[in-house]
């Protein structure tokens, strides 16, 4: 295959990806047009999990690792890499689908939040978490506006009932959603644009006509409430939910989220250039905790069910 194609090209230009970025993964792009044995390698990894699909993306991320290392390649570019370039065929398995070509463009997004997070924090174009794309590339996981969904099989040993008397049990169905680092505020109308669009996607999985979806994440830490600002939008996001769970740990293991590159500093020394950021290490200083929770929001396609 010819890896420095248009298609590569727009994509990244439709993303608008920093100039570092665009340098670097040109460069590899043409050493794999120019180089046989290199690119032939590259695209046996690729099409070896592409085609048939894989059980999971882990063992091709381990090969075109290896790969990178033998050619000098940085591990968080190369295997950016291998996620781009399937990025062609994923999009003509969408069309294939009949699949809103919105979704396509909003899904592959990600990339592009996962590449900035990479530049923040290990400070080379790529990914960290390459792994995170096998959703994606299967086409299990969706991007419907601001949040990504996913069906989810719950899984926890414990029942619960809602505020509005459903019960799940495990093994029942729930849509999972995930907040990419997309940039966009978590305002009011535009998670509720984002749950109406991912309900019309759902709603045939549950009878009742009530999509119940659910999010385990730092950001609904219950604590927030006393150090995140009252006009927060993490704090709104939060009011969305019903909590089910949470735990509290003596580290803050997403601290590179809030501090990016200045994660693992101690944290009188953690920058302070945001009002997040300020509320975090303060609040690290004081109590050195962090934490996160698992909550369930019932929604009937125009509004949370409370």
């Amino acid at each position: 295959m010819r890896h420095c194609n248009d298609f590569i090209v727009s994509f990244m230009e439709r993303y608008h990806y920093p100039e570092i970025a665009v340098k670097e993964f040109t460069r590899i792009e043409k050493r794999l047009d120019a180089e046989k044995d290199f690119g032939d390698r590259f695209d046996a990894i690729l099409n070896g999990y592409m085609f048939p699909e894989a059980d999971g993306l882990g063992q091709a991320l381990d090969e075109v690792k290896k790969l990178g290392e033998e050619y000098g390649e940085n591990e968080y570019t190369i295997q950016f890499m291998l996620i781009l370039n399937c990025m062609p065929i994923l999009k003509e398995r969408y069309d294939a689908a009949g699949i809103d070509e919105k979704i396509f463009w909003d899904s592959a997004d990600d990339l592009r939040c996962k590449l900035l997070e990479c530049i923040k924090c290990k400070e080379v174009p790529g990914t960290f978490v390459a792994g995170w794309n096998d959703g994606f590339l299967k086409m299990d996981r969706f991007a419907y506006g601001r949040f990504q969904y996913e069906v989810r099989k719950y899984d926890f040993d414990f029942d619960f009932i809602t505020r509005t008397g459903h019960r799940v049990r495990r093994g029942d169905t729930l849509i999972n959603f995930h907040i990419p680092s997309s940039g966009v505020p978590l305002t009011d109308e535009v998670r509720l644009s984002s749950y109406k669009e991912a309900y019309k996607h759902y709603v045939h999985l549950f009878p009742d006509g009530k999509v119940i979806f659910c999010c385990g994440s730092w950001l609904l830490y219950p604590k927030h409430r006393e150090f995140l600002p009252e006009n927060s939008n993490i704090l709104k996001f939060m009011s969305d939910f019903e909590i089910v769970s949470w735990s509290e740990y003596d580290h803050f293991s997403n601290d590179w989220r809030v501090f990016d590159k200045y994660a693992g500093l101690p944290y009188d020394q953690l920058p302070r250039d945001t009002s997040l950021r300020r509320a975090y290490a303060d609040w690290l200083v004081k109590t050195g905790k962090g934490g996160d929770a698992f909550g369930v929001i019932v929604f009937d396609g125009e509004k949370i069910c409370r």
